[in-house]
C-alpha cells in the first residue's frame, strides 16, 4: 500500500454551525426550543426543507427534503418561514469573531468557514485550543452552538467537523490520517457525491483504502480531472489554500410559487421582489454589476433566461426594472410559470470603480 505523502505543516480549522437556521429560530423564539422544527416552505405546496432541528432529524428529516415528506415522517413538525436577513446578520457576527483570531478566513456559506491558523502563537499555538476558543466565543456572543474540525488540510478538517456534531471538536493529526482515510467510506469524502459514489462502488471501491489502491490513470479515465482529485485525497493530499478573498461571479435571488402564475402583473411584482433582494445583496457585498439576467421556469420544469449588459453599472434596484420589463416581454409565454429569478453578474468591487464615493448612499 502506498504511504501517505508527508503533509504540509498547515493547521486548518473548519467551523460548522449546528442546524444553523433552525437554531437561530429556537434561540429567538423560546416556545420552539426542544420541538421538531423545520425552516422551509409550505408543506402543502412545493416547499423544501432549508434546515431541520436536531429534534426532527431523528425522524429522518433532512435539508433539501420536500416539506410534504417531512410532515409525513413527523406529523408534529413545526414549520417556520426562513428569515434570511437575520441569518445573514448572525453570520456576520460569527465572521467577526473569526477575524479576531486570523484574517485567513474563507466562508463557504452562511454557516461554515475555513480558517488557516498556521504559525499563530495564541492559545499556545494549538489549533485545537483555537477551535475551542472560537466555539466558546460564538456561544457567548450569539447563543448558538458550533462544531469544529482540525487537521492539516481542508478536506480532513471539513470531515472532522462532522465527527462530534453537535457542539463538539474533532482532530485528525498527520499521524492518524493514514488509518482514518483507509477506513473512511467513500460517501464521507468531501467532493464525492451520491452519483460518483455509486460509480465508485460499481468499480469495487467502497472506502479510502480501496480508492488509494486504484491507479490514478484509471480514475482519470473514468472521471476526467476529478479522478486525479479523488486519487490525491485518498493519499491525504489537499493543497488548496484558505482563500480569504472570495471572488463573486454572480449574485441573485429566485422564488418558486406555490401555485403556477399566469398573470403578467403578478409575475412582474414577483420579479421586482427578487430584483430588490438581489440588489440588496450586491449592496451588502459592496459590489456593482453590469449584467442582469432574468430566469423563468415553466410548469413543465423547462426554463429560459434573458440577459442584458450595460456600459455603466446598475445604480439602484429601480433602475433595473426597465430592463427586466424588456427581458420579460421577450420571454415566450408557453405555459404557466412556476419560478422567477433575477441574477446580477459582470461584477466588480464598488470601491475599485468609485473609490471616493459610496455608490449605494
Amino acid at each position: 500500500m502506498t504511504a501517505l505523502i508527508q503533509p504540509t505543516p498547515r493547521k486548518i480549522i473548519h467551523i460548522d454551525m449546528d442546524a444553523f437556521y433552525a437554531s437561530v429560530e429556537q434561540r429567538d423564539f423560546p416556545e420552539l426550543r426542544g420541538k421538531p422544527l423545520v425552516v422551509g416552505g409550505d408543506p402543502n405546496g412545493r416547499g423544501v426543507v432549508a434546515a431541520a432541528s436536531y429534534e426532527v432529524r431523528q425522524f429522518g428529516v433532512r435539508s433539501a427534503m420536500s416539506c410534504y415528506e417531512a410532515r409525513k415522517r413527523c406529523p408534529d413538525v413545526i414549520f417556520v418561514q426562513p428569515r434570511f436577513d437575520v441569518y445573514r446578520a448572525v453570520s456576520q457576527d460569527i465572521r467577526r469573531i473569526m477575524h479576531r483570531l486570523t484574517p485567513q478566513v474563507e466562508p463557504l456559506s452562511l454557516d461554515e468557514a475555513y480558517l488557516d491558523v498556521t504559525g499563530l502563537s495564541v492559545h499556545q499555538g494549538s489549533a485545537t485550543l483555537m477551535a475551542n476558543w472560537l466555539r466558546a466565543q460564538i456561544l457567548v456572543q450569539t447563543g448558538l452552538n458550533a462544531s469544529a474540525g482540525v487537521s492539516f488540510n481542508k478536506m480532513l478538517a471539513k470531515i472532522a467537523s462532522d465527527i462530534n456534531k453537535p457542539n463538539g471538536t474533532a482532530v485528525i493529526t498527520p499521524a492518524e490520517a493514514d488509518a482514518f482515510i483507509s477506513a473512511l467510506p467513500i460517501e464521507r469524502f468531501h467532493g464525492i457525491g451520491k452519483a460518483t459514489a455509486r460509480r465508485l462502488h460499481a468499480m469495487g471501491i467502497s472506502n479510502g483504502a480501496d480508492l488509494r489502491r486504484t491507479p490514478a490513470a484509471l480514475l482519470v479515465n473514468e472521471f476526467g480531472k476529478r479522478g486525479q482529485f479523488y486519487h490525491d485525497i485518498a493519499h491525504g493530499r489537499d493543497e488548496r489554500p484558505v482563500k480569504s478573498q472570495r471572488t463573486h461571479k454572480s449574485v441573485g435571488s429566485e422564488t418558486t410559487f406555490r401555485d403556477n402564475l399566469n398573470h403578467d402583473d403578478e409575475l412582474r411584482r414577483q420579479i421586482y421582489e427578487q430584483n430588490t433582494d438581489a440588489f440588496n445583496q450586491l449592496r451588502k457585498k459592496q459590489l456593482i454589476a453590469y449584467t442582469i439576467t432574468l430566469k423563468i421556469k415553466y410548469a413543465d420544469f423547462t426554463q429560459v433566461t434573458r440577459s442584458h449588459t450595460l456600459s455603466t453599472a446598475f445604480d439602484s434596484a429601480e433602475s433595473a426594472h426597465y430592463w427586466l420589463d424588456k427581458l420579460f416581454s421577450d420571454i415566450p409565454r408557453l405555459l404557466p410559470i412556476r419560478l422567477v429569478g433575477v441574477t446580477f453578474s459582470s461584477l466588480m468591487p464598488a470601491t475599485q470603480i468609485l473609490p471616493q464615493l459610496d455608490l449605494f448612499e
